[in-house]
């Protein structure tokens, strides 16, 4: 009897902590800002915890289909192939988009360009331009910091541009690893969430102005251009989970929603979704 006693606590005990407590893991580009959103939810809902890591938008989906998060943080569109695994598992999934992001384009103050073409990004990011002098007066090596294979802002990109990476690019774990190469390499370019080099962290950098063809050129810091959509490289920013968890995480996409989290989103240099 006592032992069915114990059983009995410890499972109850365990759903409780079970629901009381929302995982959610995924995109890097997108940790910050819901480590952000999960501390103010906290402030005014004090029986739910929210808990937040990165990995890479692969690794949030994959997570999601495993039973190891609650909800995948995605700076991409999930692809064919991992509904299909999904769809194999009889898991119905739905997505909310609960901010854009803007990329930059960063390099050294010591490069002597302001703006760039998307295509010579293209060639630059391919590896067909391997020096500085092609688009610029310096006679520089160039050397390309992205991120790793698995992330959604190197999927994004690649297929924004509709290229294949340079062998040479060099694949760094997130935005603070990649500004701080190119701040040792003044040869260096590379590509980070605007949000984060609005907080203040690419002091001594440029952020490139980006055009298209004959259009003009246009910043990644330039909020109203955000919202009207001029901006090459911008993006929504989702989070997928099973719809039979919907009860279980309501409470916290509201608050993102609210105007108290579109403000959270907005100071942290996201743009909130209208």
């Amino acid at each position: 009897m006592r032992l069915a006693i114990v059983i009995a606590v410890i499972l109850w005990t365990s759903c409780v902590i079970k629901n009381d407590t929302i995982k959610i893991k995924g995109s890097d580009t997108e940790v910050n800002l819901a480590v952000l959103l999960a501390e103010h939810f906290r402030a005014i809902n004090t029986k739910v915890l929210v808990s937040v890591s990165g990995g890479g938008s692969g690794l949030g989906i994959a997570s999601l289909l495993n039973g190891n998060t609650d909800i995948a943080n995605s700076s991409r569109r999930i692809k064919p192939a991992e509904f299909c695994l999904f769809q194999k598992k009889n898991i119905d999934i739905d997505s909310f988009i609960f901010a854009q992001d803007a990329i930059a384009f960063v390099v050294s103050n010591e490069i002597a360009i302001d703006s760039i073409s998307t295509e010579n990004i293209a060639k630059i990011l391919s590896g067909e331009y391997q020096n500085w002098s092609s688009i610029t007066p310096n006679q520089l090596p160039i050397s390309i910091y992205g991120r790793q294979s698995n992330s959604g802002t190197y999927d994004y990109v690649k297929k924004k541009l509709g290229i294949h990476f340079s062998a040479y690019a060099k694949q760094m774990n997130g935005n603070a690893q990649i500004i701080e190469a190119i701040k040792a390499d003044k040869s260096g370019i590379g590509y980070v969430s605007a949000g984060y080099v609005l907080k203040g962290n690419a002091t001594n950098l440029k952020v490139l102005k980006i055009y298209k063809g004959n259009s003009q050129a246009v910043s990644p810091l330039n909020a109203k251009a955000i919202a009207s959509g001029e901006y090459y490289f911008q993006r929504p920013l989702y989070q997928y989970y099973k719809k039979e968890d919907y009860i279980k995480i309501k409470d916290f996409l509201d608050f993102e929603k609210s105007k108290v989290g579109a403000h959270i989103i907005q100071l942290s240099g996201y743009y909130p979704v209208n």
